[in-house]
């Protein structure tokens, strides 16, 4: 057990805060993963977790698929990296293309951020415009423009953008507009005032872990085709998740540019921009010298391995009745959650689709980022660190479903879920 506290001081001395990112276990929580299969994962001390994580959601099959690792052993006697086309990336290029309705063609990136930095860079060549339009409480990753309006507890009046970090240039500030998500009048109206300066609309279509209401992804492509303005949708969460043609396909609204992650690598960093091959083909490098040429590129994009367990992760999930059971699980767990808020007599919403979701200690429902901000988050922190005491893993806002999650991990997390709002209720009640 003493080799644990050590790691962690060690990991603190290396990197800043301890952790790679911003996820947090908790004072006193905190571990170092050996290994993980399937739904679970080991510490160094042995102790086995239910995993709700899921690397942050690539890990869709659960952790060393057997279809994945022996795609990936085939590859890497062939070599790990080329930066020339090869037959994995073709391939997964291909399926990509086949599953996802806009795509005509595709670049490869190696992370989302990447994806999305360069789904608005190709929008802003085609249109010959500057400005995007982004929804408030919308994730795109790191780069300067995902860094706006995304967790801000004192937003500003729309369209204004509220810089999410610090380092940002406040010239970015100028190129950016914010709506409130599920507000299709008062987007339908910033974009009518704006569309002349839009390079794009980009959103989430299901934003972080907030449905779209009836109506609002067909009111917002309706408004951005009147104005022959692009939309983007950032499905490097929903992609292949929701369903295996994502949001667009679970929806039924089709966007001019997609952007990919997480599950299509199957753990391996990857990234990709699709959309028709009017807009694509300003990647083409016969146009270099011209102000209509978008150069892209990237050591590790297209890389062979990443390629080559995406493609065996999309082969699983192809076969009939993953989608049924994925569903099916997380539904399962999802209305457990909210039971179990009501038994212990919790002001809380459960909020989200069946494969990702969360719970929100809040009395309003959860149509956009100003009703995400009223929950409590000493409550979300407190209930994310009972999970982790008694052994489930969670990100700090959503939970994420795989399919190899069986019915008795389902029940032993349910039972977790229990305790763990107990103890919520225990210290609301002290307070």
């Amino acid at each position: 057990m003493s080799d644990v506290p050590e790691l962690v001081q060690r990991a603190a001395r290396v990197f800043p805060g301890g952790v790679l990112g911003s996820h947090r276990s908790g004072p006193g929580l905190e571990f170092v993963v050996r290994e993980a299969r399937g739904p679970y994962l080991w510490d160094t001390a042995g102790r086995r977790y239910i995993d709700y994580l899921l690397g942050s959601g690539p890990m869709l099959l659960g952790h060393a698929h057997p279809a994945v690792v022996g795609a990936v052993q085939r590859q890497l006697a062939r070599g790990t990296t080329y930066m020339l086309l090869n037959e994995p990336v073709i391939e997964l290029a291909e399926e990509l293309v086949r599953a996802v309705k806009c795509c005509e063609q595709v670049r490869f990136t190696s992370s989302g951020s990447e994806a999305t930095f360069f789904a608005l860079r190709v929008a802003r060549a085609y249109r010959g415009r500057d400005k995007i339009l982004k929804f408030e409480g919308g994730w795109h990753g790191t780069h300067d423009y995902g860094a706006m309006s995304v967790s801000t507890r004192s937003p500003k009046a729309f369209p204004a953008p509220t810089p999410d970090s610090g380092g940002v240039p406040h010239a970015v500030e100028s190129t950016v507009l914010v709506a409130p998500y599920n507000d299709l009048a008062t987007t339908e109206a910033i974009i009518a005032a704006h569309h002349e300066e839009l390079a794009a609309v980009i959103c989430e279509p299901y934003q972080r872990v907030v449905v779209p209401a009836p109506g609002f992804l067909q009111g917002v492509r309706t408004v951005t085709r009147r104005y022959g303005v692009p939309l983007i949708f950032d499905e490097i969460v929903t992609g292949f998740r929701l369903a295996y043609g994502g949001a667009q396909e679970y929806y039924g609204v089709v966007p001019d540019l997609v952007t990919l992650g997480k599950v299509i690598a199957g753990g391996f960093p990857l990234g990709a921009v699709g959309g028709p091959a009017e807009i694509m083909r300003h990647f083409d490098p016969a146009l270099e010298g011209t102000t209509d040429y978008v150069w892209q590129s990237g050591t590790l994009n297209g890389n062979p391995i990443a390629a080559a367990a995406g493609l065996a992760t999309l082969g699983e999930l192809r076969k009939p009745g993953t989608y049924e059971r994925l569903h099916k699980m997380g539904s399962r767990l999802r209305q457990g959650l909210g039971d179990a808020a009501r038994r212990h007599g919790l002001t809380a919403q459960v909020t989200g689709e069946p494969p990702v979701f969360d719970i929100l200690f809040t009395d309003r429902p959860i149509l956009d980022h100003r009703a995400v901000i009223t929950a409590d988050p000493r409550k979300i922190r407190r209930f994310n660190e009972e999970c982790l005491r008694r052994g489930v893993v969670k990100a700090s806002n959503k939970i994420y479903v795989s399919v190899t999650h069986t019915d008795a991990d389902i029940d032993e997390t349910l039972g977790v879920f229990d305790e763990a709002l107990a103890a919520v209720a225990s210290s609301d009640l002290r307070s």
